[in-house]
């Protein structure tokens, strides 16, 4: 008696497998659809969790006029390309730049400068560390004072007009997309912005109260009409200076 040996079947080829693919369309895209709806859900998801997943930290406020004002001025001339607003945990980046970055500082940026990569530094310590006659020259020609800089100068904004009629509309976009700017902040939009730069202003004392840790002065050195340099030194100035991260410093030592 001959024993029966079973050959085991052949496995099927790559090609087998998406041949349903490969040779049907409609599957195709079905398929495409599918997994691109699982990798939007995974992404998406978590945003409905971003309230509980940011720690409250004490000092954050929503951009004053001006600052909001400069900021536009800093998206659109592309700084973000070449500085990123971001310090990660490491030592180095610490010390070289400060305090590593918390998510609550970007909870009113829309969209984030986080950026991708660092062809100058990081800027989000900037604030405070450099005169606002430096930041002015910088702006102006920036080998003046860093030589191997490659960054191009922006000399208009120190002779362009600051256009802000538009200002109290932005607010109201922000707040739609959860900036707590309050009534009384969008009604005193325009006026808050000018009075930033005049600190004797009848008004300083109110806009203090609205936004408070907000410096009040001419930022461009200049007593002549707002500029774009001026919303933009404001910005750059305000950046990484809301937060005391002693308190944060503190409370790391004491675990």
């Amino acid at each position: 008696m001959t024993a029966v040996t079973t050959q085991p079947k052949p496995r099927k080829s790559l090609w087998a497998r998406h041949k349903i693919f490969e040779t049907h369309s409609i599957v195709l895209i079905l398929g495409i659809l599918i997994v691109v709806s699982i990798g939007g859900l995974i992404e998406i998801a978590p945003l409905f969790y971003l309230q509980s997943t940011i720690e409250k930290v004490s000092g954050m406020r929503p951009y004053t006029p001006l600052e909001l004002a400069g900021r536009a001025i800093y998206v659109r001339e592309g700084c973000y390309n070449c500085h990123s607003q971001m310090i990660r945990p490491l030592r180095d980046e610490v010390e070289r730049y400060g305090h590593f970055s918390l998510a609550a500082e970007s909870m009113y940026d829309k969209p984030f400068q986080w950026g991708s990569k660092r062809t100058g530094p990081d800027l989000a310590r900037v604030g405070g560390k450099y005169s606002d006659e430096w930041q002015l020259r910088h702006l102006i020609n920036p080998r003046s004072l860093v030589p191997q800089s490659i960054m191009p100068g922006y000399p208009f904004l120190a002779h362009t007009a600051l256009r802000y009629t538009d200002i109290a509309t932005e607010m109201r976009v922000n707040r739609a997309s959860g900036v707590p700017y309050s009534d009384e902040m969008i009604a005193n939009a325009e006026s808050d912005l000018r009075t930033q730069t005049d600190p004797d202003s009848s008004t300083a004392t109110a806009f203090a109260a609205r936004y408070p840790k907000a410096e009040s002065r001419k930022f461009n050195g200049s007593t002549k009409d707002l500029t774009e340099a001026d919303a933009l030194i404001a910005y750059l100035q305000m950046l990484g200076t809301l937060v005391d991260f002693k308190l944060y410093d503190n409370k790391a030592n004491l675990r």
